[in-house]
This record gives C-alpha cells, structure tokens and sequence, in this order.
C-alpha cells in the first residue's frame, strides 16, 4: 500500500493510486483489450502518416510536413498516458510514484500544447496557399516550417515546468487516491493538505489563454479561408480544410469544457469522458479523417502497403 513518512506531523504521499476505471476483474481485462487495440491502430495510422510523408518525394510540402509532425505528436501524446493505463488494468495495487506522476503530467501537457501550436500553424499553412498562392512558397519555404514547428515544440514545453514545480511543492497528504487515469492537476490539486487557489487559477489562466488565443487564431484563418473558397470554388482546398476544421472542433472541444467550463472538476466521470475524447480518440480517428480525405496522402499509403 502507500508508503508514507512523517514530516512535522504530516503523512506526506510518495506514491499516487489512479482509479482509472474501478470496475470487476473481467471487465478490467476486456478495457486492456479495447484499449490495447485502439493503442496498437493509433501507432500504426499514424506512423504510416510519418512514413508516407518522408518516402514519398511528392509529400515533401510544408502541408504535409505539418501533418507528418501532427501525427508523431498524436504517437507522443498517447504514450505520455496509454501505455501506464493499460499497466492499470492488470494491476492489483495501479500506484504510481510521485515523480513519475508529475513527470506524466509534464510530457502530457507539453505534448497537449504543441498539439495546439501546430494546429493554428497547419490553418495559416492553408490560408497561405489558398489565399495567397502567389506568395505561398516564397513566404512558406521548407526552412521557415521547420523553424516553425520547433518554435512550437520549445514553446510548449517551456510552458508548464513552473506552474509544475510550484504544485510539486504543495503537502499532499491521505488519501492519495486519484479518481482518474492520468495525473491531472485537478485531481492533483484536490490531494493537497493546504488549499492552493493561487496555483489552481494560474493553472487555470495559463490553460485558457493557450485555448483560447490559438482557437481564435484558427478560426480567423479558415474564415478568410472559407471567403476566398466560397469566391473560386475548389474541391480539393474545400476537402482539406474540413479535414483540419473536424480534428479543431473534436480536440478544442473536448479541451475546452475540460480545463475551461466551471463544475467539471467535480465531476470525476466526466473528466474521464473528455480526457479519453481528447487524448485516445482524437489520435485514433486523426488518420482516418485525414487519409480518407486526401487524394494524394491514399496514394502514398498505397505504395507503403505494397511495399510491405
């Protein structure tokens, strides 16, 4: 059980217990299939995306560098929290160390927010070359995406070490149970001896400035977007667009009445709900709406599956 030490009176908890989904033996087994199995396809859609992209010459575009690195993310985020889950369902104990607890919620978040970067930057990728095709490769030049996409990747991840290290220092104390399958700061914070509103609304603020500056730039870029494909109607542009608006509207929705709407903190099954929507679903149907939607991506994964 959990293994404790006293300090100044004070249990102080070395070790977490996640839930995840209390339920009979056997149904905890048939989850670790489920899940195994959308684990297993979520690695191989999006890893054929990664790969079509790099084998293929003709894919080596800024779109499609965008979405070869979309989908190594989706592969990154999963693993931050599927792979301890399915560890849960067969555990008897399902603790997890404090540090690996906080080192989860790191590379989730961090994996979480460069998800958010990159998607307002693959919608001004679109806008740029349907509203500006003249421009689009001079402006957008495989340089300046890679760049780009780095500055995503660092942004984020400078984002939440502090906030992290503030909540690391807090008392946690009995009981150490999380009601969840990953380490949310939620959760996290409910665990704390002493309240810490200073650190839950910095949380708090952080989350929905990210949400709600990168979501708003992403729908100011396809509206210019829509204008201009409403003006010269393409069937292609069209096509790629709602690609991209399904995986916003699925991962920003979830995200939002997550770590933004008032009461859902309190409300343990559905913050299970919303974090599986964003964090396991999205990645798994990310392929699908992106390959089934594209003439050229259903190409490239042709030529790897013959190849194979």
């Amino acid at each position: 059980m959990t293994e404790a030490m006293n300090v100044s009176g004070v249990n102080m908890v070395t070790e977490f217990i996640l839930l995840s989904f209390p339920c009979s033996r056997e149904v905890q087994v048939l989850l670790f299939v489920l899940f195994s199995v959308s684990y297993i396809l979520t690695l191989m859609g999006n890893g054929a995306i990664v790969f079509a992209v790099k084998l293929d010459h003709r894919l080596h575009t800024p779109m499609y560098t965008l979405l070869a690195n979309f989908s190594f993310l989706e592969m990154c985020y999963i693993n931050t929290t599927v792979p301890n889950m399915l560890r849960n369902f067969l555990s008897e104990t399902k603790t997890i160390s404090f540090t690996a607890c906080f080192l989860q919620f790191y590379f989730f978040f961090s994996v979480g927010t460069t998800e958010t970067f990159l998607l307002p930057l693959m919608a001004f990728d679109r806008y740029l070359a349907i509203c500006r095709p003249l421009h689009y490769p001079t402006i957008m030049s495989s340089c300046l995406c890679m760049n780009l996409v780095g500055l995503c990747w660092v942004t984020a991840f400078l984002c939440y070490p502090v906030p992290i290290y503030f909540i690391t220092q807090l008392p946690f104390c009995g009981p150490n149970t999380i009601d969840h399958f990953v380490c949310d700061p939620g959760p996290l914070l409910a665990l704390s001896c002493t309240p810490a509103p200073g650190i839950e609304l910095s949380c708090s603020i952080l989350s929905s400035l990210i949400i709600f500056i990168t979501f708003f730039f992403i729908l100011g870029s396809y509206t210019l977007v829509l204008r201009a494909v409403l003006r010269v109607p393409s069937a292609s542009a069209f096509s790629t667009c709602t690609s991209h608006l399904i995986v916003v509207f699925l991962f920003y929705g979830s995200v939002t009445v997550m770590y933004v709407s008032p009461g859902v903190a309190s409300q343990p099954g559905l913050q299970k709900f919303l974090t599986m929507l964003y964090s396991i679903a999205t990645p798994l149907l990310n392929p699908l709406i992106y390959s089934l939607r594209n003439k050229e991506m259903k190409v490239a994964l042709k030529k790897i599956m013959c190849k194979l």
